[in-house]
């Protein structure tokens, strides 16, 4: 077996579409297999469909197709209980557990004064508690073989402060707080803990945003906080992936608690 991560297992949240599917079909490209989990219903305080079941087996069947195992299984990150219990049956039926990709999120966008309580609560509870739950259901597989990497999917908006978007900037400023706090208690056992923050990813997150041109339109006098510095609007999912196997490897054996910037230089402006 070759590639880069061979051997390994992943868990994957959010891994029914975008980013999340790109990083579990990258990371089997080079040799790993994966867990995978997604929602696979709407949410009502979101104002555009979540992936589906479908979506979530599609994922799978691409694993599958080069050469490696995968096992899905329908989860809500907000449930403790049963991403504990998915990534048990994942471990007996793969093996084994080496990688965490925290990466199941949505947004929403709105005036502060347009910020419900539901917007609220679902945002933090999936993109900032839901990363809590994920990473501590997937631990004691970690620990007991003391080693292992957890990559968290925070954002430009866990380092910048994006107009419109305060409940998913303040979960993704806290993820970045749970990565540099575990890299910190875990680094005796071998495990790192790192943060990847792109900037607007090519996918159908950002497109039920109404893209950047959405972002923008609400004041006009915000646009420069969205703009990168590469001559780029939005980034693709894969350059994402390329990162996250990075973080995967043991190419980054001595990376940890890194703020690790997919951004096209948004973050440096």
């Amino acid at each position: 077996m070759t590639g880069r991560v061979a051997g390994k297992v992943a868990f994957i949240t959010g891994a029914g579409r975008g980013q999340g599917r790109s990083h579990a079909i990258r990371l089997a490209e080079e040799g790993a297999d994966v867990i995978l989990v997604d929602v696979c219903c709407d949410i009502p305080s979101v104002g555009y469909p979540m992936a589906t079941g479908d979506d979530l087996s599609l994922t799978a069947r691409e694993v599958v197709a080069l050469g490696r195992r995968a096992f899905a299984k329908i989860v809500d990150v907000r449930d403790r209980g049963g991403l504990r219990q998915a990534v048990e049956e994942g471990v007996d039926e793969l093996g084994r557990l080496d990688v965490v990709c925290a990466n199941a999120g949505i947004a929403t966008i709105q005036s502060w004064d347009n910020v419900s309580d539901a917007i609220w609560k679902d945002t933090i509870d999936i993109n900032l508690t839901g990363v809590w739950n994920s990473v501590t259901a997937a631990l004691p597989h970690l620990v007991a073989r003391n080693q292992g990497s957890i990559i968290l999917t925070s954002s430009t908006s866990g380092i910048k402060g994006h107009p419109f978007l305060t409940p998913y900037v303040a979960a993704k400023h806290g993820v970045v707080g749970i990565a540099k706090s575990l890299a910190n208690e875990l680094g005796q056992k071998n495990i790192r803990v790192n943060t990847v923050h792109p900037a607007g990813v090519n996918t159908p997150m950002l497109d039920g945003l109404g893209g950047m041109d959405g972002l923008i339109a609400r004041d006009p006098s915000t646009a420069g906080i969205f703009h990168n510095t590469l001559p780029v609007e939005v980034v693709e999912p894969r350059d994402i992936s390329d990162a996250v196997l990075f973080l995967a490897s043991d190419e980054s054996r001595y990376v940890t608690g890194l703020e690790f910037t997919i951004d096209a230089g948004a973050t440096n402006r």
